[in-house]
């Protein structure tokens, strides 16, 4: 072998330095500095130059080693058995070079089989069980000593405390992995981020950061599981022989084992196992990197042995990384159908999760503020399935001089309306609704509902056509099509265009309240549109209140009485509401109240089946009344409107006693108020 170049020696020493604090931050502070993949690589790498050149191998390297030494604020637990890692394929050819060495090592040319069990993502742990009773737990640690965490662990549910069964050994010590489920580890995140707390990075981060804590009363409030993999006890005649029967009998004394499972015989079933297991990866409700492949039988175990830091009759073969490292180049915002102004993250492009990603979501401005990103930053980009990849963490240690602060833009990027961000509210919206072309076909299907102007047959896919083909750009624009304009459409007979152009037309002179509706002013619903017509009576008055008198409008608080205000004051919003007039589009004034109306402040339930009324011509008239209809009933409620075939809202109304009308009755109160 030739003699290692200066070159080799130093990244040697190199690699050694950085792989140390990273196996600290890892192990120690619960604070990767670098995703899994790039950690491997390095390890690989120093590896690689080791057995190149033997006289650089060092019994300190990390090569030899599992981990990072235990927290001082932890007792010390030094395994009875060294708590190894194992070995990585990370192709086919490498899994199929390991099933070689085992047969050669065992001198056979027949098949080995194999336990196939899915490599969990959490935090390896050790339990100690004394004449069945759970009586200390440890951490892995450096693989020869870990932490007591005997307290924490006894938190969690999935821990027998107690092993079930009359064929315990007097001392056993079952090993596996404690981890955190997908959706356990959300509901944490969110919750630490509402609390304005530090999230975590990953699952397998929020587990050891959890299993760590010095009060297990938190440890108890964080959503662990543990799986059990291995178990050892003092005499091996009392186990059976193989891995797999091992296992069941460690389930049958009440430990969680991974139902993903299987058996396979050579290297052709263990790569069959690994893809039906990739396949399945993002379905779980866990989380997994990869498949451990470990010879069945416990005799073949022992004789095949161990090398310094790994046995030889297991390996990980690991599933394409979901993390990975890469800069941040450039922030964009982008906006959505309904206005929101997301900002994504332009990425040197990266291969993570089997894809090449360049963007990444950054959410809001609060999450930006959360990670503390900068243009140039080195970050933390996870993509897992067909999750959008998004920015999980900055590594600030490696910020540039010249990185830039994120500012949200004070005008929407496409329109140049305002973008406005209420307090309190995570996400910025722009304002120019009615005429914003990232929005238009939003606003567009909004206005011609049901429930706005209720133009019958301007439905999705017609939306879509038209805004597509360039014939509708604002609401203003239905207006100016013409039966010959929609003919030329496919599948747009004579018929089904001039009834469409009659319902377009029907749709000019609306009644207030559905207008202003139709708009699409944020947090403006039907009720509080209706309240609004009902105050001001024209739409003009609306439009010039200011936020002292839109807060007087029952209904309308500030935050709503903003939008009105932020609506109104874009220039474009008004060029489309004058295009609309110009189209021939007159809405309806109403008559603005003087003082309360008389059912003002009175809540109304209907139920059952009107005859001479549809629901919605009943709450329309109780509505214009002053009436609020609600949908369940409660001893607030000041009447139920009960017609054929009412059920539970009706016993309930009479369990409270409530007053309760019939059709004919309510035809009667509305004749005598004019409806």
């Amino acid at each position: 072998m030739s003699k290692p170049s200066p070159e080799s020696i130093k990244r040697v020493e190199e690699l050694r330095s950085a792989l140390d604090e990273h196996n600290y931050r890892y192990y120690v502070l619960d604070d990767p500095g670098i995703p899994d993949a790039e950690y491997d690589r390095l390890f690989r790498e120093l590896q690689s130059l080791e057995m190149e050149h033997p006289e650089l191998s060092s019994d300190d390297s990390p090569t030899r080693r599992v981990g990072s030494s235990a927290e001082t604020s932890f007792a010390e637990v030094v395994h009875r058995l060294p708590m190894l890692s194992l070995d990585n394929a990370f192709n086919s050819d490498e899994l199929r070079d390991f099933d070689r060495r085992v047969r050669e090592r065992l001198k056979t040319d027949s098949e080995v089989e194999y336990v196939c069990e899915p490599k969990l993502d959490g935090l390896a742990v050790s339990l100690h069980y004394e004449e069945g009773s759970l009586t200390r737990a440890a951490t892995r640690g450096d693989g020869y000593a870990g932490e007591d965490i005997t307290a924490n662990i006894r938190t969690i549910p999935s821990v027998p405390l107690r092993l079930r069964g009359n064929d315990v050994p007097d001392l056993v010590e079952v090993r596996g992995e404690v981890y955190m489920p997908r959706a356990g580890f959300e509901a944490l995140n969110n919750r630490l981020a509402d609390q304005g707390e530090k999230t975590f990075v990953n699952p397998r981060n929020a587990a050891a950061g959890s299993l760590r804590q010095k009060k297990s009363t938190v440890t108890a409030r964080r959503p662990l599981e543990m799986c059990a993999y291995s178990v050892a006890v003092t005499d091996e005649s009392l186990l059976p022989d193989t891995q797999w029967e091992s296992l069941q009998q460690v389930q049958r004394w009440g430990f969680r084992i991974n139902p993903e499972m299987r058996k396979a015989r050579g290297a052709a079933e263990c790569l069959e196992a690994y893809e039906a297991l990739m396949q399945k990866r993002d379905v779980l409700p866990y989380e997994i990197d990869g498949i451990v492949f470990k010879v069945n039988r416990l005799d073949y175990q022992a004789t095949l042995g161990f090398v310094s830091r790994a046995p030889r009759w297991a390996i990980a073969h690991k599933f394409p990384a979901q993390e990975e490292l890469t800069i941040i180049e450039d922030v964009e915002f982008q906006v959505g159908r309904t206005g929101a102004v997301t900002p994504v993250a332009r990425l040197k492009p990266v291969f993570v999760g089997g894809v090449t990603v360049s963007n990444a979501t950054l959410h809001n401005m609060d999450e930006i503020r959360r990670l503390d990103v900068h243009i140039g930053d080195t970050v933390f980009i996870r993509r897992a399935g067909d999750v959008i990849p998004k920015v999980v963490k900055v590594v600030t240690d490696k910020r540039p001089a010249n990185a830039r602060s994120v500012e949200l833009p004070k005008q929407c990027p496409v329109c140049d309306s305002d973008v406005i961000q209420i307090e309190g509210e995570a996400i910025a919206r722009c304002s120019g609704g009615l005429f914003c072309p990232a929005q238009r076909k939003e606003a567009i299907r909004h206005y011609a509902s049901r429930k706005a102007l209720d133009i019958e047959g301007l439905g999705d896919k017609w939306i879509d056509i038209l805004v597509d083909q360039g014939m509708v750009e604002t609401v203003a624009d239905i207006y100016k099509l013409t039966a010959k304009d929609l003919m030329r459409l496919d599948r747009m007979g004579e018929k089904s265009a001039a009834n469409l152009v009659e319902a377009i037309d029907k749709s000019r002179e609306p009644v207030l309240w559905r207008f202003l509706y139709a708009l699409g002013i944020r947090e403006v619903g039907e009720a509080t549109a209706k309240s609004l017509a009902s105050h001001f009576g024209t739409l003009e008055a609306v439009a010039e209140a200011d936020e002292e008198a839109l807060i007087a409008v029952p209904d309308v608080g500030p935050i709503v009485a903003g939008h009105i205000r932020s609506f109104f004051e874009q220039p474009h919003n008004r060029e489309t509401l004058n295009a609309l007039r110009q189209e021939g589009v007159q809405w309806q004034q109403e008559e603005a109240s003087a003082g309360s109306k008389p059912l003002q402040g009175q809540t109304w339930v209907l139920t059952g089946t009107l005859a001479e009324l549809t629901r919605d011509e009943a709450r329309e008239k109780l509505e214009s009344l002053g009436a609020k209809v609600a949908g369940s009933v409660s001893k607030k409620t000041a009447c139920v409107v009960a017609g054929e075939a009412a059920g539970s809202k009706l016993a309930k109304a009479e369990q409270l006693g409530v007053p309760i009308l019939d059709e004919p009755a309510l035809l009667a109160m509305l004749k005598d108020r004019g409806l």
